[in-house]
C-alpha cells in the first residue's frame, strides 16, 4: 500500500485547506481513499480486544502532540481511565500492536518511534473524525489516569527517576493539558482536580518546567511546591478548571511559583487570551505585576507574538507599554528583536512608543530590523513619520550598510524605496554599502545598489580599498564581474599599501 507520491505542488499551495484538498485528491485518485477503509474495516473485524487495540493505537498516533516511542504507546493503551494502579500486565507487546494494526502501523528503526505507513493514511485519518470519537478527551484522561497512579505518586520524592519503569510518564507530563484544552470532558476535569489534590512536589511538575523553561529561566527545584494547579492551568490555557481552582480557599492569584511566574504570566507567556482576559476580569489580580527579570505579562506576550494576548493587556488600566525588564528590553524592544511583526504595529498605533528611539550603541529598531533581515518589521517602522531611515549608530553604520553587510536584499530594496536613504553613506572607516556587500560575496544586493545608480563602485574606503578590491580579494567573482561590467571602475586603482585589486583576485 505505501506509495511513493511526488508532493512538491501539493506543498506549494498557499493555504492549509488548499494543500490538503489536493492531497485527499491525490488519495482519492491512487484509490487509497478504499484501500484504507478497507484495511479499517478489517481491524475492527478482529473484534473484542484487537480491534479496541488497533483503532486505539491509530488513534494516539494520529493525534499525538509529538512522536511517540513504542513503548510509550504500548503503556499508554494498558492505562485503564481512573484506576488508581498501573497493571503492567496489561501492556501488550509491540509486536501484538502491529499485527493489531494489519500493517497501518511501521516502527522507526533508528528512533524506535511509531509512525503511520504513509503521510497520506494520517489526512484519511483526519478527514474521517468520527473513527475515533473524542480523541483528545480520552487522551487527557489517560495521561491525567497516569498520572494520578499510586506508582507515580510514589516517584514525587524521588530525586532520580527511573524512566524504564514509567515509560509514559514524560508524555503524560507534558501533554496532558494540551489534549485537555483541545477537548475538556467531566472525566478529565474531575481527574485533573485530583491530580492538584495531591500536587504538591509532584514528580510531573519537575518534567514539565523542564520541558517549558527558557534559557533564562531557574526553575528551583527545591522550591516546586509553590507551582499550584493553578499555574498548571493558567500554563496551559484550561479556562473551566482556572475558573474552579481561583474559587477554591488557598488559591492565590498573584503567587508566583519556582520560575518567579504568577498565573497571569503563564498565560500571558502562552498566549491563551481566555485566561488572561478571565483573570484581568477580577479586581485582585496584578495585571503589570513582573516575573523573572522583570518581565511583565504585556513583556512576555510581546517578545512571544500573542496579539490577541497584547491587544487584552493594552486595554486593561494600570499596564505601562514600555515598562522594561530588568535588562533594559521593553515589550516594544522584544517584539522587533524576535520579528513580532503583528505585536510592533499593535505598541506602535498606541502612540506611547518611540519607534526611532536609539539604545546606548545609538541602534534604533529599524537598525535591528535591518541587521536581522526581519522586512516585515522594517516596513512597519517605516509607515513612521518619526523614523529615520538613515540614522547612523555611533559606529556610523546606517540600516542599509547593515543590510548590505548581511546580504538581506529585500530590506535593502526596501530602505531604497522608501526614500531619505544615502545609498552611499559610509560609516566611521569609509565603509560603503556596496564594498560590505563586496566584500561579503553578496551578489543579489550588489547588482539592487549598482542598479540604483547612486553607489559610487570605485569609492575608497579609510584604508585606500575600493568595492572592487574587497571582492577580488575575498574571491567572489560574480561580484567582480558586475563591478568590472561598471565602466566607472578602475581597474588598475591599488589601495594604500599599492596592492593591484585585479592581482590580488589571483592570489586569494
Amino acid at each position: 500500500m505505501l506509495v511513493s507520491l511526488n508532493i512538491d505542488a501539493i506543498l506549494q499551495e498557499p493555504t492549509i485547506h488548499r494543500r490538503r484538498q489536493k492531497l485527499n485528491a491525490v488519495i482519492d485518485g491512487l484509490g487509497l481513499e478504499s484501500a484504507y477503509a478497507e484495511t479499517l474495516g478489517r481491524i475492527k473485524a478482529q473484534g473484542g480486544a484487537k480491534a479496541r487495540l488497533g483503532m486505539a493505537a491509530l488513534m494516539w498516533i494520529s493525534h499525538s502532540k509529538r512522536r511517540l516511542k513504542a513503548t510509550e504507546l504500548c503503556h499508554a493503551l494498558a492505562v485503564e481511565i481512573g484506576s488508581p494502579n498501573l497493571n503492567t500486565e496489561d501492556v501488550s507487546s509491540i509486536g501484538t500492536l502491529l499485527a493489531c494494526c494489519q500493517g497501518l502501523v511501521a516502527i522507526h528503526r533508528v528512533t524506535s518511534t511509531v509512525r503511520l505507513i504513509h503521510f497520506t493514511l494520517h489526512e484519511h485519518l483526519r478527514a474521517h473524525p468520527e473513527l475515533f470519537g473524542t480523541a483528545h478527551s480520552t487522551m487527557a484522561e489517560t495521561c491525567l489516569s497516569y498520572l494520578n497512579s499510586q506508582q507515580v505518586k510514589a516517584l514525587s520524592t524521588i530525586p532520580s527517576l527511573d524512566s524504564q519503569d514509567t515509560p509514559f510518564l514524560q508524555y503524560s507530563s507534558v501533554y496532558w493539558g494540551m489534549h485537555a484544552k483541545r477537548n475538556l470532558s467531566n472525566c478529565a476535569k474531575l481527574l485533573a482536580l485530583k491530580l492538584f489534590e495531591d500536587y504538591k512536589n509532584h514528580i510531573s511538575i519537575k518534567i514539565l518546567l523542564e520541558a517549558q523553561k527558557e534559557a533564562s529561566w531557574v526553575v528551583d527545584f527545591d522550591k516546586l511546591s509553590q507551582f499550584t494547579g493553578l499555574h498548571c492551568a493558567s500554563l496551559f490555557g484550561i479556562i473551566e478548571i482556572v475558573a474552579i481552582l481561583i474559587e477554591m480557599e488557598g488559591y492565590d492569584i498573584n503567587k508566583k511559583d519556582c520560575v518567579d511566574n504568577t498565573p497571569l504570566l503563564w498565560a500571558a507567556h502562552n498566549g491563551h487570551k481566555c485566561v488572561v482576559a478571565f483573570l484581568l476580569g477580577r479586581g485582585d489580580v496584578a495585571p503589570d505585576g513582573p516575573g523573572k527579570d522583570g518581565q511583565t505579562p504585556l513583556w512576555r506576550a510581546a517578545s512571544n507574538g500573542h496579539e490577541g494576548v497584547v491587544k487584552i493587556l493594552l486595554k486593561r488600566g494600570q499596564v505601562t507599554p514600555d515598562k522594561a525588564d530588568n535588562w533594559g528590553l521593553t515589550p516594544f524592544w522584544c517584539a522587533v528583536l524576535n520579528e513580532r511583526e503583528g505585536v510592533v504595529r499593535i505598541l506602535l498605533e498606541r502612540g506611547y512608543i518611540n519607534p526611532d528611539k536609539p539604545d546606548s550603541d545609538g541602534r534604533g529598531p529599524l537598525w535591528y530590523a535591518a541587521w536581522y533581515g526581519y522586512e516585515g518589521v522594517a516596513k512597519v517602522l517605516l509607515e513612521r513619520d518619526e523614523v529615520n531611515p538613515d540614522r547612523p549608530d555611533n559606529d556610523g553604520q546606517t540600516p542599509l550598510r547593515c543590510a548590505a553587510w548581511r546580504g538581506h536584499e529585500g530590506v535593502v530594496k526596501i530602505l531604497l524605496e522608501c526614500g531619505g536613504v544615502d545609498p552611499d553613506k559610509t560609516d566611521n572607516d569609509g565603509r560603503t554599502p556596496l564594498r560590505c556587500a563586496a566584500l561579503h560575496g553578496h551578489e543579489g544586493v550588489v547588482k539592487i545598489l549598482l542598479e540604483q545608480g547612486k553607489a559610487d563602485p570605485d569609492r575608497l574606503d579609510n584604508g585606500g580599498l575600493t568595492p572592487l578590491f574587497c571582492a577580488a580579494w575575498s574571491g567572489h567573482e560574480g561580484v567582480v564581474k558586475m563591478l568590472l561590467e561598471r565602466s566607472r571602475v578602475n581597474t588598475d586603482k591599488s589601495d594604500n599599501d599599492g596592492q593591484m585589486a585585479p592581482g590580488f583576485a589571483g592570489m586569494a
